[in-house]
């Protein structure tokens, strides 16, 4: 009875003693204005904190920033709870050099006691880094000598590089236990053989609870000018960025594909020009037969004065054959299931079926 009661304990201290896979650098082969970009990070909140904590935490400068990466309404508290297990989008900047790419000199994190860089990597920063990532981006030799009060950088992984000759927002995920390459890929509108060649998995299988995938989301396409100030704006399906000066708010929607920009709404008019197509204003549109004309954001100016450009779109209405499919959101949400469930569900599983082997 005893060795049969630890056969089946077996499967569970396995999950359990397992350490988390090691956190991979994101290649990085852009240069120049490409090397610095907007990217992403998935990070699941061990215990219960609140928005105001993720942006301490992550030291995100602009809280609509955290509000537009998660789709949440830009009157959102700061005291609104997150959930002990529940998912945040940080977004953050990241910059590439030598090949790598890792967000720029933030966040800073200070050493509290009882913290080695190990417990900062894991605990606090959910294992989206490594301690030896943490040591060499800091010149630490011995990871074991930290100071209380000392401040350490994070290197949280990024990309800037287009994929498959497209541009990308580069998302730095988690893997939960139980996962699959196939599931995470059809989770966040991708394929199973580009986040392989991405990530440089030859085997499926091989794909570790802990491990932290980069995972392309598709933009939807825009007509930015390539003059304006913000010309490289990519903004993925389920967020929103503000941009001029936080005077214009955009959209990315997964039926069209297409940019969607209006007016932020709460910002006084005194502070952002009004920008309009003829009798259009920004954002609206018209339509007659089968084609819709809308005032589309074309970017902004600001070298003399603050302009917000605006140029005529036209879009068909009758002939939509051929269009993309939608992508799913990727499943961000301050209510998602705990990940810590997952060990649990496994060792259930295989609990059953040794049960059923050993009758």
């Amino acid at each position: 009875m005893a060795a049969r009661l630890l056969l089946l304990l077996l499967p569970f201290l396995v999950v359990l003693l397992v350490p988390p896979a090691a956190a991979a650098n994101f290649t990085c082969r852009a240069s120049g204005r490409a090397a610095r970009c907007q990217a992403l990070v998935g990070y699941t909140a061990r215990n219960a904190t609140n928005l105001a904590g993720v942006m301490a935490l992550f030291q995100i400068r602009s809280f609509r920033s955290l509000l537009a990466a998660n789709g949440l309404d830009l009157s959102t508290p700061r005291s609104r709870l997150v959930p002990a297990g529940s998912t945040l989008r940080v977004r953050f900047s990241c910059s590439c050099s030598a090949g790598r790419g890792a967000s720029a000199h933030r966040p800073l994190y200070r050493v509290v006691a009882g913290d080695n860089l190990d417990s900062i990597a894991r605990n606090v920063f959910d294992g989206l880094v490594t301690y030896q990532e943490i040591a060499v981006a800091n010149n630490i030799s011995d990871p074991s000598l930290i100071q209380i009060g000392q401040e350490v950088y994070i290197p949280l992984p990024c990309s800037c590089d287009e994929v498959e000759g497209h541009p990308v927002v580069h998302y730095a995920h988690l893997v939960a236990a139980g996962s699959s390459v196939s599931g995470i890929a059809e989770e966040f509108g991708t394929t199973e053989e580009t986040l392989m060649s991405l990530n440089g998995i030859t085997d499926p299988k091989t794909l570790q609870a802990g491990q932290v995938l980069d995972v392309p989301l598709r933009v939807c396409s825009s007509a930015i000018s390539n003059a304006s100030l913000d010309s490289g704006l990519l903004v993925s399906n389920g967020s929103y960025i503000l941009t001029a000066n936080n005077c214009v708010r955009c959209s990315c929607s997964s039926s069209s594909w297409e940019l969607n920009c209006s007016p932020t709404q709460g910002i006084s008019s005194s502070v952002c020009p009004v920008a309009t197509c003829g009798a259009l204003s920004l954002g609206n549109s018209s339509s007659t037969g089968c084609e819709s004309t809308t005032c589309a954001y074309a970017g902004y100016t600001n070298s003399t004065s603050f302009n917000i450009l605006a140029n005529l779109t036209t879009q068909s209405l009758c002939n939509t054959a051929g269009a993309p499919a939608p992508q799913p959101s990727g499943g961000f949400s301050l209510w998602v299931e705990a990940q810590s469930s997952y060990p649990l569900l496994l060792y259930v599983s295989l609990a059953m079926a040794l049960l059923g082997w050993g009758s």
